[in-house]
């Protein structure tokens, strides 16, 4: 199937644009990309070499009928590009910028984010990130990053967006300097993004990133996972006594969906 879909996007690029396939989801496929979609040659950065674009495309789903398959699919890749826009241009809150959009063949092209970390750690997600810190865990790096992770979502949360998928793939390190330890925090992946007001949302948001850090990262999760809930805090207090009261409803919404889903791990 993957050779099928890269066959596919080679075609409707045209093979003068240059892809490779980095990874693959229920819903979409991701390449990088040296080309531009707009302008005639590379561009480069500082050290000279070609900056890389990320291609997200979601591939025809079989299984659904050809008009229903090509609605959804226009609908959502819309979707997706309206809430990156919308995003980006919200003061302090991190995304990829939108380069272009291609709805018909369900195809985002999206500003490259991250680079690879130290010793082969992987690539710059946070869940590559806190393995990478494994043999100091609790480091004062760890900590700033994991608290800017929680005010990214704060923010988020706090503007009326979710993020629908929140896991520590979706979140992706950067640093302008690479001898610095400061890392910038951006959240990618808003194929099932919404804008929404619910605190249900916003709690499921939470719990789903608490899951995926006790999942992968269990000997640590609770200092991690306090980290990020006192950065999403920091975002609410600072708002007065409305931004307290909005952070009490949404911590006791993100209670309940927890206790809902131990309920439902004893269950079955």
């Amino acid at each position: 199937m993957s050779q099928e879909i890269v066959d596919t996007v080679t075609k409707y690029l045209t093979p003068n644009i240059p892809i490779k396939q980095i990874s693959q989801g229920a819903e979409a496929v991701v390449f990088t990309s040296s080309a531009h979609p707009y302008l005639p040659t590379p561009e480069h950065d500082a050290d000279g070499k070609p900056l890389q674009y990320i291609i997200k495309y979601r591939p025809p789903k079989k299984y659904r009928h050809p008009i229903i398959d090509r609605q959804l699919t226009k609908h959502r890749t819309l979707s997706e590009a309206r809430l990156l826009s919308k995003l980006f241009l919200i003061g302090g809150i991190n995304v990829p910028k939108l380069i272009a959009t291609d709805p018909y063949n369900g195809c985002l092209w999206l500003e490259f984010l991250g680079e690879d970390l130290p010793n082969n750690s992987g690539f710059s997600n946070l869940k590559n990130f806190l393995w990478a810190n494994v043999n100091d865990p609790y480091n004062d790096v760890v900590k700033s990053t994991l608290i800017k992770v929680g005010e990214q979502i704060g923010l988020l949360h706090f503007n009326d967006f979710c993020h629908g998928d929140l896991t520590s793939s979706n979140i992706v390190l950067a640093r302008d300097d690479t001898q610095s330890n400061d890392w910038k925090v951006f959240l990618i992946d808003f194929g099932l993004g919404s804008m929404s007001k619910l605190v249900e949302d916003k709690g499921v948001d939470l719990y789903v990133l608490e899951r995926a850090i006790i999942s992968t990262h269990s000997a640590f999760s609770d200092k991690y996972n306090e980290w990020i809930i006192e950065g999403f805090s920091n975002v609410y207090n600072k708002h007065g006594k409305g931004g307290e009261t909005k952070l009490k409803e949404v911590l006791k919404r993100f209670s309940d969906v927890r206790m809902r889903g131990r309920k439902r791990t004893m269950i079955g």
